[in-house]
């Protein structure tokens, strides 16, 4: 027991790390996760809500306990010197026979430590067994490159020693957890996927947030497209040059924004391109004519102060949605 609490004790600052990140990491990273499982499940479970949170909390602590802390000051670990590569597979004999069992908890953490990748991978995202072993497989080597090359090149010199039993140890950590998975999956099953083409008109607070994320993201990407393409051919006509200075990138964006969150929904029986994705349709209930139109027109309306006004305008929604159980434009 006290070689395991010396040899955790020295990870304590590692875990308040994630914990600390945890917060601001979990809008970026938990949102491509549940867009994901709207589009394969068709739903969002409770289960499927907190086993996500857990799955970016322990990414950040896969980050924080392999790469921190990072190399400080003039000389040192990392600055003016490094440590080399450890490629002998059976350099754990040597290990047990100069320390003993004292080499124990390191190996088990490695193992442990991935069991809950191969359980997610399992689990969470059903992946089968080869794909499981080869996601552990490139988690763990991405770590010992980064740990071997000064975190790609960012440090002069290796901080930490890339150990290629450390690969093994962890690849079968994450193999141990995809089995725990499929015989937690032969207990209690999970739940069904979706149906091709199935779409729900009735779409929750959460999964309208995530494809208007989605649909936010395609807006980004049409607008700062166009704008280029604008940008670097008035940059190469004659007396183009006088419009360059022209606000291209939010005429671009509001171009995109009417196309994604208004033309295409009214074309594809209320999907956006992120709707879509995530099988919603915008339209709660069967409208035609001036009251369709009425109501993309107020979507347009709300959604775009939404994008514009970011921080004040979101609250007001959620407070309204918990309210009244639908959005402003569904009231038409």
């Amino acid at each position: 027991m006290n070689l395991i609490r010396h040899f955790l004790a020295g990870y304590t600052e590692n875990f308040l790390l994630a914990l600390v990140l945890w917060p601001m990491a979990s809008f970026a990273l938990t949102l491509p996760i549940l867009a994901y499982l709207y589009h394969r499940d068709g739903r969002l479970r409770l289960g499927s809500t907190v086993s996500t949170y857990l799955a970016v909390l322990y990414l950040l602590g896969v980050a924080c306990f392999t790469l921190y802390p990072l190399p400080s000051g003039d000389s040192g670990l990392g600055i003016t010197y490094g440590v080399p590569w450890q490629l002998n597979p059976l350099a754990f004999v040597g290990d047990f026979r100069r320390e003993g069992v004292s080499v124990l908890p390191q190996i088990a953490f490695n193992v442990v430590f991935f069991i809950p990748l191969g359980f997610i991978a399992g689990r969470l995202l059903r992946w089968g067994f080869w794909r499981s072993l080869l996601a552990g497989l490139l988690v763990s080597f991405c770590v010992e490159a980064a740990q071997g090359t000064g975190l790609f090149g960012i440090y002069p010199y290796a901080y930490r020693t890339a150990d290629v039993d450390d690969l093994i140890y962890n690849t079968t950590g994450a193999v141990l957890g995809w089995l725990a998975a499929a015989a937690l999956g032969r207990v209690l099953p999970p739940g069904a996927l979706a149906e091709d083409g199935e779409v729900t008109h009735e779409p929750g607070f959460v999964r309208r947030c995530v494809a208007f994320w989605l649909d936010t993201l395609l807006t980004t990407l049409i607008s700062l497209v166009v704008a280029g393409i604008i940008v670097l051919v008035l940059h190469n006509v004659p007396g183009g040059e006088r419009w360059v200075d022209e606000p291209w990138a939010l005429w671009a964006e509001c171009l995109a924004f009417f196309l994604v969150e208004l033309a295409w929904p009214a074309r594809h029986d209320g999907s956006t391109p992120g709707g879509a994705f995530v099988r919603m349709s915008c339209e709660t209930k069967p409208r035609t004519g001036g009251q369709r139109a009425a109501f993309y027109v107020a979507r347009l309306v709300v959604l775009g102060g939404a994008y514009l006004f970011f921080p004040l305008a979101w609250p007001l929604l959620v407070l309204f949605y918990l309210f009244v159980r639908m959005m402003p434009y569904d009231l038409i």
